[in-house]
């Protein structure tokens, strides 16, 4: 049967699995131009500090605005991107669209990560599964933050959304901002260094972190630690949490730097003072 035309596939750095090798599957949308550069990035780090090696296998589904309807479209991609990626004997499967998954309804994360985890499965090659919401409002929970700020490139209605989804899964939302970007290929050309400016504005009064970017395309990493170190509270992203869960389902402690400390292995520790 002829591939789907709204699927496409690539796979870097395929090989044989080998000792202190661990393969990372990725569904991202097709015009996603971040989470291959930032998870990559992550664990690098990752592999400086504890040797083990990391690859990554992609699967890609058609969205090109970040509209509700293309969303829902990506979302019927899913089973095949999961097929098309397992292909690879990855161990681990993350879906990573977040928006996508919350464009469901709440909770829908509980659903999306079992659709795929079936479908790799039915193909012969099981593997963990995590999505980037899922791994959001767990790694909240983890963290106990029951009140957060955060920043997303989406209109006020998606970020609404987004609001709505995580405060369902029993995390208020103290404030939001939205920068108001539909064009997905626009979201990933942010600049990362405005974020600082931007968390500094959020309304962070007990607040208990601080979700930087609540979606996989806004590039955030060089902005994590800054953030973290200005303003004392815990920052995570769609992407330090997608990579935290992938981490655990492979067993794997945290070691990255440069990240917040979500990363480090130090949750549960408290976060130093700042100094005013």
């Amino acid at each position: 049967m002829p591939a789907s035309p709204s699927l496409v596939t690539s796979e870097t750095a395929p090989e044989p699995k080998t000792p202190g090798t661990s393969r990372i599957g990725l569904i991202v949308p097709s015009s996603n131009t971040t989470m291959e550069t930032e998870l990559p990035e992550l664990f690098r780090r990752q592999s400086e500090a504890t040797g083990h090696r990391y690859t990554f296998h992609s699967a890609r589904a058609t969205l090109k605005n970040v509209t509700r309807e293309e969303l829902l479209a990506m979302v019927d991609k899913a089973a095949d991107c999961a097929v098309a990626v397992s292909d690879a004997d990855v161990d681990v499967i993350a879906y990573a669209c977040l928006v996508a998954v919350m464009a469901q309804g709440p909770n829908a994360h509980v659903e999306s990560e079992a659709v795929i985890s079936r479908a790799a499965a039915d193909n012969g090659h099981p593997a963990e599964v995590s999505s980037s919401a899922g791994a959001l409002v767990r790694t909240l929970h983890e963290l106990g933050a029951a009140r957060v700020a955060m920043v997303t490139p989406y209109m006020k209605p998606l970020t609404k959304m987004v609001s709505d989804y995580i405060e369902g899964a029993g995390i208020t939302v103290l404030d939001a901002a939205s920068l108001e970007v539909a064009d997905n290929l626009a979201v990933g050309c942010l600049d990362p260094r405005n974020l600082p400016a931007i968390a500094r504005d959020l309304q962070r009064e007990g607040a208990d972190a601080i979700v930087l970017s609540a979606c996989v395309q806004m590039p955030s990493l060089p902005a994590v630690q800054a953030v973290e170190d200005e303003l004392g509270l815990p920052v995570i992203t769609a992407a330090t949490a997608t990579t935290y869960e992938v981490l655990k389902a492979l067993g794997h402690a945290p070691r990255i730097a440069g990240a917040g400390r979500l990363l480090t292995g130090s949750v549960g520790a408290p976060i130093p003072a700042r100094a005013d």
